[in-house]
């Protein structure tokens, strides 16, 4: 193994993880907080997902230091119906609530054959696959849908009104890791457009208007009062407004407009919901659902496309265990001085 360039360093998974949930703790959040939304950043940035790895950490923290989001939140499981599980995040993150509700969530799909977990009053800022992806190492087909905060305009409109607003899903396969996606109905994450105006990047064109609402290439003038336009036209759009209904109108949260941070100047997270979808797929069919979704794989590859949903996070996954997380030293010096180390 070559040694890194020296101002990059490599971190294991737990030293990583240990560091974040360090500095959550530090900045307000209970034991079991810390350690969820840790479990999580320290994934996304194994796994090279670097738009919502340690590079959210300041907006956590700034939005806990705001009081926008209570870091002390302790979620409510409601049972509602044989295959719907409710939870209320109590102004706290989604990942906590998701955690809560998981338990009764899969007792439900294992004895009715799917289930859905219902999460409001949330804050959701983070990667959506790690939610999705471990119902499918359970052998359940998954998928998620969050809304955010308006910064997308609708189809053929004149201004914001949706968020990114994800969709992930994830699914079984015999020969390997799950199938996995996740990806926001806008054009580009949120994230990667802030990524692209701190490093001087254009944006393609077609990806986001300015403030007066001309197409731009310029991130800053997406971040300074533009917005971004759905991905594939009027087909991202009607995704975008799908996840608007299942994630806030079925859930009890709030829509992409519907909530106001202006009273709290440096709030960053979405106050929306999340919607899951759990399936045992095995109920559906005479064959193994695992086994049919190897088939089609074979087929894929037959067809040409080699790389399948998740591959290359898989990858980067395995070369990070081997290696270590590669991070950037004056990054890891940032991440040991919000800890108070």
């Amino acid at each position: 193994m070559q040694n890194p360039p020296s101002d990059r360093v490599q971190l294991s998974f737990d030293e990583l993880r240990n560091l974040i949930a360090g500095i959550f703790e530090c900045h307000g959040t209970s034991a079991r907080t810390a350690a969820i939304l840790a479990e999580n950043c320290a994934a996304a940035q194994r796994d090279g997902s670097e738009s919502h790895g340690i590079f959210r950490i300041p907006g956590y923290l700034s939005s806990l230091g705001s009081g926008w989001v209570n870091g002390q939140a302790e979620p409510v499981v409601e049972d509602v119906g044989a295959a719907f599980v409710r939870v209320d995040a109590a102004g706290g993150f989604a990942q906590p609530a998701l955690e809560a509700g998981r338990a009764l969530a899969l007792e439900k799909v294992r004895a009715n054959g799917m289930a859905v977990l219902a999460i409001r009053n949330s804050h959701h800022f983070a990667a959506l696959w790690p939610d999705v992806e471990p119902f499918a190492r359970e052998g359940l087909v998954a998928l998620a849908f969050v809304n955010s905060m308006t910064c997308v305009v609708p189809h053929g409109g004149h201004r914001p009104l949706f968020g990114t607003n994800p969709i992930a899903f994830a699914a079984p396969r015999s020969g390997g890791d799950p199938l996995v996606f996740d990806l926001a109905t806008s054009a580009i994450a949120h994230g990667d457009v802030q990524i692209a105006a701190r490093e001087g990047h254009a944006l393609p064109e077609g990806f986001g208007v300015d403030a007066q609402g001309r197409p731009t290439t310029d991130p800053r003038a997406v971040l300074d009062g533009g917005a971004l336009l759905s991905f594939g036209g009027y087909k991202g759009s009607a995704l975008s407004m799908m996840v608007e209904l299942l994630a806030a109108a079925i859930t009890g949260g709030n829509f992409s407009f519907e909530f106001d941070w202006s009273g709290h100047p440096g709030a960053q997270t979405p106050w929306t919901g999340e919607l899951l979808i759990l399936i045992d797929p095995d109920r559906g069919a005479s064959r193994p659902f695992a086994e049919r979704c190897e088939h089609l794989i074979t087929r894929m590859v037959e067809a040409g496309q080699e790389r399948q949903p998740g591959d290359r996070r898989y990858r980067q996954r395995a070369r990070a265990e081997r290696e270590g997380i590669p991070l950037k030293a004056a990054d890891l010096e940032r991440l040991r001085a919000l800890a108070g180390r």
